[in-house]
């Protein structure tokens, strides 16, 4: 009877630490020295739930999301789990070496913090953070965080702005930097997309090259190329 109260008044002592709401606020920085992060959607979600996962293939919603910077299908997918999100703390793009915030509230069943933008100018690459267990003790916790390919479209590394991004249409849809060239002939051929995985991965970066009017890449490879990590979110829990 004894060892059964303990057993008892320990659980419930350790209850709220696994399941609370918490006051966070996160600040993503931008890492890297030419690449642009499209709108940002921060969410906090149940454990069950995930904005993309690696190793498996992306979803419609993660895919427009990849391929054009259109976070709308997987706020609406959050917010039908449960979830609660922030989308586009900076107003905009984030630019190379700055930084966004905001302040979220969480409810005691959102115990896990994801993040996405895509990376422009890519095909298809995103900064991700997927399901990440929100602290419960209060203090600053610092993730970096990686570039992912969604798998969804052949790194051609080519422009199509005309293309808008959407969804299936091979092409890179902007370049902010407004350094990148035309002319490519297509790192990869746009069809098949055999290349690489149909599902989530590490991406692999870009190649470019330092032809502005031909060559294989509309990149430029002095401006466009990054190393991982790409990102870095700062959350303090208070």
């Amino acid at each position: 009877m004894k060892h059964k109260l303990i057993l008892t008044t320990l659980l419930a002592a350790l209850a709220p630490l696994s399941s609370q709401a918490a006051d966070l606020e996160i600040s993503v920085s931008n890492l890297t020295a030419g690449i642009y992060f499209t709108p940002l959607l921060v969410a906090a979600h149940p454990a069950a739930s995930h904005l993309f996962q690696i190793g498996q293939g992306a979803s419609g919603a993660l895919q427009a999301m990849a391929e054009g910077g259109d976070i709308a299908g997987l706020k609406t997918a959050v917010e039908a789990a449960g979830g609660q999100t922030l989308a586009n703390p900076a107003n905009g793009l984030l630019a190379p070496a700055q930084s966004a915030q905001a302040i979220l509230s969480t409810t005691a069943a959102n115990t896990r913090l994801s993040l996405t933008a895509m990376l422009l100018p890519t095909n298809d690459g995103f900064v991700g953070l997927d399901g990440w267990v929100i602290p419960t003790a209060p203090g600053t916790y610092t993730v970096d965080l990686n570039a992912y390919d969604a798998g969804t479209e052949a790194n051609t590394e080519l422009m199509n702005p005309g293309a808008g991004g959407a969804p299936g249409v091979s092409g890179i849809p902007a370049d902010p930097s407004g350094k990148a060239g035309s002319g490519g002939t297509g790192v990869v051929p746009a069809a098949p997309n055999d290349a690489e995985p149909h599902v989530v991965h590490i991406h692999r970066g870009v190649l470019g090259d330092t032809n502005a009017s031909g060559g294989t890449s509309d990149l430029d490879s002095r401006s466009h190329r990054w190393l991982n990590p790409v990102a870095r979110i700062t959350v303090v829990v208070k």
